[in-house]
């Protein structure tokens, strides 16, 4: 057996769950028709879930991520690249 502590790093596991739900709720606006840059920054920007569809539950789903958090994940996201 060894002799090791494993680490386990909620964030990255929450940085990946961001990604996802941002990501199904992008195709779930696009496949609607809507420009899902611009429908996501309007909800980011005011909070107003009527700026993501219901379809295929985006609404809902970006509903479960914190705005700060999603904003502070975005940021990282574009300084990192």
């Amino acid at each position: 057996m060894d002799d090791y502590t494993r680490r386990f790093d909620l964030s990255r596991d929450k940085e990946w769950e961001t990604k996802e739900i941002l990501s199904s709720v992008y195709d779930s606006l696009q496949q609607k028709g809507y420009n899902p840059i611009n429908q996501i920054v309007g909800y980011i920007l005011s909070e107003d879930p009527t700026y993501i569809t219901n379809y295929n539950n985006a609404r809902t789903l970006i509903r479960q991520l914190d705005r700060d958090e999603l904003l502070q994940e975005l940021v990282r996201s574009y300084l990192k690249d």
